[in-house]
């Protein structure tokens, strides 16, 4: 059976897959309006410790607990977190991660009636091209992408890339913080978060075969780090950009990041025939372009 049709025979064989797709842009949902009330509490406490931002420091975190908005802000981006984690759960990572870039849109048009702001020409092409890329993406992803059990050897290659890229982030970010830009602090979450997305699903999936050996508490660990570090970057991201930058930079980033290693790492794609990886490649490029556009020539970034 050529590789094309055996994958629509798989997505078709198991429908039970397209379960985590309303379950992911219900996630998206709350991550807009998360990401929102969140960016309004650290705005809040940063103007009111007149600190130049170099990395919100300890008590400046503290004073985020006092924020209404901020708490709320956080309350419903967990919920947005259970329910990407419940959506991993009946899916491949490359079918429901990319659909948060839904929350770009939803953001980007909360902020612009909070601000009383208006999206130039430039802004709106460059949220087009994140959206669509993604879109186009899980296309693809959705008629190819076979969900498949993680061995040991793939985790243990999962936990090593994420071991040199955590010391990574924290070295640039000991060397650079006074320099590092609202865009440095996004690249650095969305990629960290891309393999909690990862690690989530194989601490999932193993708790649910009964199956918590060393290798999975070493997976809870380097989760709870990323996460940890993940969220660090996006509240000191919010102190130095607007929110629907960041939630760009996340929706695109992020899934790129857990598409790659569900590609290259599990082999998710294995089915896919050479032109679907190509249209990868490119609907990544575009989405990633996309960013890094909206960075450029955001109204609120000062271009």
């Amino acid at each position: 059976m050529p590789p094309e049709l055996a994958a629509v025979t798989e997505l078709a064989s198991n429908p039970i897959q397209s379960i985590g797709i309303p379950i992911a842009l219900i996630g998206a949902v709350f991550l807009s309006f998360g990401a929102q009330f969140q960016h309004r509490g650290v705005n809040k406490v940063e103007a009111a410790s007149q600190q130049a931002t170099g990395g919100l420091d300890v008590k400046q975190l503290l004073a985020l607990l006092g924020r209404p908005s901020w708490v709320l802000g956080s309350l419903m981006l967990a919920l947005a977190i259970v329910f990407q984690l419940t959506s991993l759960n009946f899916a491949p990572i490359i079918v429901v991660q990319p659909l948060g870039a839904i929350a770009l849109v939803i953001t980007s048009i909360l902020n612009a009636r909070v601000t009383r702001s208006k999206l130039n020409r430039a802004s709106v092409i460059s949220i087009v091209m994140c959206v669509g890329g993604v879109a186009l993406f899980v296309l693809i992803a959705a008629f190819t992408a076979v969900d498949k059990p993680i061995q040991d050897p793939q985790l243990v290659t999962i936990v090593i890339i994420l071991a040199v890229v955590l010391a990574l982030f924290v070295t640039l970010f000991v060397l650079f913080r006074k320099r590092m830009r609202a865009v440095s602090y996004i690249v650095g979450a969305g990629v960290l978060y891309g393999f909690v997305a990862t690690l989530a699903k194989v601490v999932i999936s193993r708790l649910q075969q009964g199956d918590f050996e060393w290798l999975t508490f070493i997976c809870l660990v380097g989760l709870l780090a990323s996460a940890a570090a993940g969220a660090y970057f996006v509240q000191t991201a919010y102190a130095s950009g607007p929110p629907d930058l960041v939630i760009a930079g996340l929706t695109v980033i992020d899934p790129m990041v857990a598409v790659g290693i569900g590609i290259v790492v599990l082999g998710e794609a294995q089915l896919a025939p050479p032109l679907a990886l190509v249209g990868f490649v490119l609907t990544g490029i575009l989405a990633v372009l996309g960013v890094f556009g909206l960075a450029r020539y955001h109204p609120q970034t000062g271009h």
